[in-house]
């Protein structure tokens, strides 16, 4: 039962992420930290993670901003891999309170207009990639903090998700090896959850992927930032729980 219940999630997070950019990470891992430490389920769902990432990348590929890509995307990268560094060595419940009052304020001043003024550019571009990257490998979530600065460069939604998601795959190639490293046993041990998970985001980013051709563009950044106010008010009652 726990098994369907971990494909039934995955496909939604599936369709969430091929909209938004993110969701997998955000939904899966709560449900596997029920069962296993959480630890280890971030190193489970990094795996259908990376899949349904190279999946949605390879769907929009054509609609990457290269200059985004690059000026955003390698920092995050390097900011995930020190993150992943330094993930069992972390206060989890700490990092959880500040990493959700970060969505939070995210999500909330892109539902109230206020963010439509953020623009990052130049150096402060680099430094969101870092920091995005960095609280990412830390707590395993990193596509809303992610998703959240990427909205400060004002890109129209289909780019906003391709380049979230080639990011989002820069990441996963630096972060995953060190997982696999670490907790390669345990995660193995999960096997049937974890084939559940690939299976179900898999089908929700194919399926997601037809409903965000179908979302105006004037209410794609106002979905993305009531999508990131939840998960950052869910990351507060878990951290406080």
């Amino acid at each position: 039962m726990f098994d369907a219940l971990v494909l039934l999630v995955a496909t939604v997070a599936g369709g969430v992420a091929a909209v938004a950019g993110f969701g997998i990470g955000s939904l899966l891992t709560p449900l596997l930290a029920l069962r296993v430490d959480t630890k280890i389920a971030v190193a489970a769902v990094s795996i259908p993670h990376l899949v349904g990432t190279s999946i949605r990348f390879w769907l929009l590929r054509p609609a990457v901003n290269r200059t985004v890509l690059w000026r955003f995307g390698l920092t995050s990268a390097f900011g995930g891999l020190t993150g992943a560094l330094l993930h069992a060595q972390t206060s989890g419940r700490a990092l959880a309170m500040v990493f959700g009052v970060l969505l939070v304020f995210a999500g909330g001043s892109q539902i109230s207009g206020h963010a439509q003024r953020w623009r990052f550019r130049g150096v402060v571009a680099w430094i969101a990639g870092a920091a995005s990257g960095f609280f990412g490998g830390l707590v395993g979530n990193q596509g809303g903090i992610r998703s959240a600065a990427l909205l400060g460069f004002n890109l129209p939604k289909q780019q906003f998700v391709a380049t979230a998601t080639a990011i989002a795959l820069m990441v996963d190639a630096a972060r995953v090896p060190v997982y696999v490293v670490t907790e390669r046993d345990q995660v193995a041990a999960i096997w049937p959850a974890v084939l559940a998970a690939t299976v179900g985001v898999v089908a929700g980013t194919l399926g997601g992927e037809r409903l965000l051709a179908r979302i105006p563009e004037r209410r794609f950044r106002q979905i993305v930032g009531i999508l990131i106010l939840c998960l950052g008010l869910a990351t507060l009652v878990r951290g406080g729980a």
